[in-house]
């Protein structure tokens, strides 16, 4: 694996592209200015957590007993909860927090989720090279950045309507995400409490 491969490999776990619509209903009440900031913020605290997962991130799930399963499983039922206030808002103004988003939820889950994290720790373990870490996170989240930015911009060109039919489907997406991300959470789970050979016992008694 290259440091290409592997920033494209980042880049597409962000999934920026399929989350587009999250994130303009997440940020539509605030103007574009601070929407870039809030978007560039988020990011920043994004790659300071990647970058902690991936050089101390082993280190730190072993000394506080959680597995990465059983981080893909809360990052999951976050993600899924966001999802239903958006697709079931109770009110048309309802449909995503009122507060604005402090590292929760676009820097947490939102780039630096499960799938992320455990490729970065995927990665400190390929890349014999350190400084390849940085630049790989780097490089996957500049383009994100980018996109992002020009997506903050997409509430003024499709009116209010077609705002509310992005958060719908948005919300629909990031459904489908959180359902995945529990999935693999569970089954990462179970394999990290029942190995393959206990399995193979049960089978043969």
């Amino acid at each position: 694996m290259t440091i290409l491969s592997a920033a494209i490999s980042l880049f597409l776990v962000f999934n920026v592209l399929g989350n587009i619509p999250f994130y303009i209903a997440l940020l539509r009440k605030y103007t574009p200015k601070r929407q870039k900031l809030i978007l560039t913020r988020e990011l920043i605290f994004s790659f300071i957590i990647l970058l902690g997962f991936a050089f101390f991130g082993e280190a730190i799930l072993k000394g506080i007993g959680i597995s990465e399963g059983t981080l893909g499983i809360s990052g999951g039922i976050i993600l899924f909860i966001i999802a239903m206030t958006m697709i079931f808002p109770k009110h048309s103004s309802e449909g995503v927090p009122d507060h604005e988003p402090f590292i929760v939820p676009i820097a947490i889950p939102g780039m630096a989720g499960p799938g992320s994290i455990t490729a970065v720790m995927l990665y400190a373990n390929t890349f014999q090279e350190k400084w390849a870490l940085p630049i790989i996170i780097l490089a996957a989240l500049i383009p994100s950045l980018i996109l992002l930015l020009i997506a903050s911009n997409i509430k003024y060109l499709v009116g209010e309507k077609g705002l509310i039919a992005f958060e719908r489907l948005g919300g629909l997406l990031i459904c489908f995400i959180a359902i995945q991300m529990i999935a693999s959470g569970t089954i990462s789970l179970v394999k990290e409490n029942f190995p393959q050979n206990q399995v193979e016992n049960v089978r043969q008694r």
